[in-house]
């Protein structure tokens, strides 16, 4: 059996913060006893109440912090730092403003060293599947929120990771250019077969693109359920929003995070 892409064993991570009147700093555990496997092509979303980790977990897959106690694996090997297997996509999409939208999504491919024609191909072929092949000479400035957080994703395929992490990237948008989002997302991941993390406090939008949900507690934050998504069409949010059962897993998440209905309504 082909190892996770992704795995987390027992992973434990503390912080230090000060304690009351600015004293003595108290340790502070963001999440505690956390495992966790993804498969190769799989999409797995985190939701859970602020504060609880999620964001703790995606910077040690990635690379860029370390758990006080367990491991994490990208395929079988322990995370020791950054690697070239996994990429991190934010909620701003941290476009360079002095390059134009291809050679933004060029970067990665020229800080590996690869060749001119090599990656101008490879970016041009990622701007055109992401709807942006007529503005690749345009500047980051020129191109509406939706429109970046496309060439962000571009950028981030390029370089064919084989780990996404996502922290909420599609939260700077509004509700229609992030539907539109979720399905450019959808198509991209199920081309490029890719493996990713996926954290959003959007529980509909959890459901629309993953193939399971993880839900965390409050901190210290630990996995207190697993949702396999039950419907077909991952690779088509619209699609999958339309399904009766959308309205179950939506609802189920909500009574496991313990919001009513009435929390949503205005007063």
């Amino acid at each position: 059996m082909a190892a996770p892409r992704l795995e987390f064993r027992k992973v434990t991570r503390c912080f230090n913060a000060k304690g009351r009147g600015g004293g003595v700093f108290e340790p502070v555990i963001a999440v505690a006893d956390v495992s966790l496997a993804i498969g190769d092509g799989e999409v797995v979303s985190l939701i859970g109440p602020s504060g609880c980790g999620k964001s703790t977990l995606l910077t040690m897959a990635a690379g860029l912090d370390h758990p006080n106690s367990g491991e994490v694996f990208v395929d079988g090997h322990r995370v020791e730092g950054p690697n070239r297997q996994v990429a991190f996509m934010l909620q701003k999409d941290l476009l360079m403003p002095w390059r134009t939208i291809l050679g933004n999504v060029e970067l990665g491919l020229e800080i590996r060293g690869e060749a001119k024609q090599t990656r101008r191909a490879r970016a041009e072929e990622l701007l055109v599947r992401c709807h942006l092949g007529k503005f690749a000479r345009h500047y980051p400035h020129q191109l509406s929120g939706g429109m970046r957080q496309r060439a962000a994703l571009a950028r981030t395929l390029a370089v064919d990771p084989d780990v996404i992490l996502l922290d909420e990237p599609f939260s700077a948008v509004d509700a229609q250019t992030k539907m539109v989002l979720q399905a450019d997302f959808g198509r991209a991941f199920a081309a490029e077969r890719k493996t990713a993390l996926f954290i959003t406090h959007d529980l509909a939008e959890a459901v629309a693109l993953s193939d399971r949900v993880l839900v965390m507690s409050q901190r210290p934050g630990t996995i207190i359920r697993e949702i396999i998504v039950d419907i077909p069409d991952r690779a088509n949010p619209f699609t999958r929003r339309q399904n009766p059962r959308m309205t179950d897993y939506v609802r189920e998440l909500m009574t496991l995070l313990h919001i009513n209905e009435g929390d949503c309504q205005s007063p």
